[in-house]
């Protein structure tokens, strides 16, 4: 059969609150100007698939949460995901053969506009390539509240977003950052990226800049309180339908904070003239083909084969445990 004729593929969808499954579908001929591509990797957005998987979308959010070749609607049945590696083969000519990234969800086989795939820069291991979304989400908010030589930055919450950030503006020349957790497994993770660990009780006060990262309000209440004279506190964390509740009565006006919200949806305000999403997501492609990238590999903290993927989105919405970025293979 041609690579080009009608085929089977199988894709992950969410059938209910905390329930899933592979089910198969037929891709129809390869139309004009689109390619086929056979996934490799794909990786787990643990914080929003799980929100996703346990039905915790509010419904003012079903329009804005859907992901660009989402099928089906929240709350279910859905397929949803946006992190997707694989190996085009099919399509134009220049892209036949090569790896790509693409904002798809979960599945084996799959074919999309040749403009929504973007390719791996040379020296990307694909397996690493999982990070891209959440490493374009820390490029964002650090836009939204850019770092300045020789500040003292805390990032409240040691998930794959937070060691993400953290990394980031610990290249800004004189920084002093500190990757703050209750967990202190993350110790470990920290002391890999080359970043200071703290527990929330042991963190250093009087940040120049905190960002929070954590998901959990408690987590924003530390940053608040860590936070310095008219320092900027950079919520990333996106909480659903849980309501947050802030200690704003306390210190919050003595000192002058602000608090700033920051969302990947739409490019930093600063960079809108000049940056597109585009631009952006290649930038961080290419971030992590840097040689200093490699230490990013302890991000990836699980794997499976894509036939336990309804198993695995079960277990991480119930008990993520130390899970940071979980990789599913396709074999």
């Amino acid at each position: 059969m041609s690579a080009t004729q009608a085929t089977t593929a199988r894709a992950f969808w969410i059938t209910g609150p905390e329930q899933g499954e592979l089910r198969a579908e037929t891709l129809p001929a390869l139309p004009d100007g689109c390619v086929r591509i056979a996934t490799r990797y794909s990786g787990i957005s643990r914080g929003t698939e799980s929100l996703v998987f346990r039905a915790e979308v509010p419904p003012s959010e079903y329009a804005r949460m859907r992901a660009p070749f989402q099928a089906g609607d929240f709350p279910a049945p859905v397929k949803y995901g946006y992190i997707s590696i694989g190996e085009v083969i099919a399509g134009p000519p220049a892209l036949a053969g090569r790896l790509v990234y693409c904002l798809y969800p979960h599945q084996d086989r799959y074919q999309v506009p040749a403009a929504a795939v973007t390719p791996l820069p040379g020296g990307l291991p694909p397996g690493r390539a999982v990070l891209a979304a959440n490493l374009e989400t820390a490029i964002n908010g650090l836009w939204d509240a850019p770092p300045r030589l020789g500040e003292r930055i805390a990032v409240v919450g040691a998930g794959t977003l937070g060691c993400l950030v953290a990394w980031l503006a610990a290249r800004v020349p004189g920084t002093l950052v500190e990757l703050i957790d209750t967990n202190p497994s993350r110790a470990a993770i920290a002391a890999t990226l080359g970043i200071g660990f703290r527990t929330p009780t042991a963190a250093t006060p009087d940040a120049d800049l905190v960002i929070h990262a954590s998901g959990n309000p408690a987590g924003l209440t530390t940053a608040l309180g860590l936070a310095g004279f008219e320092a900027t506190v950079l919520e990333l964390s996106w909480f659903g339908a849980k309501p947050v509740s802030l200690p704003l009565g306390e210190a919050f006006h003595q000192r002058r904070l602000t608090i700033r919200s920051s969302q990947v949806g739409s490019v930093a305000t600063a960079q809108r003239p000049r940056w597109d999403h585009r631009r952006r997501f290649a930038l961080a492609l290419r971030l992590l083909a840097e040689p200093a990238a490699e230490v990013l590999d302890a991000l990836i903290t699980g794997e499976d084969a894509f036939d336990a993927l309804p198993a695995v989105q079960a277990r991480l919405a119930r008990d993520p445990g130390d899970t940071l970025t979980h990789r599913i293979r396709y074999d």
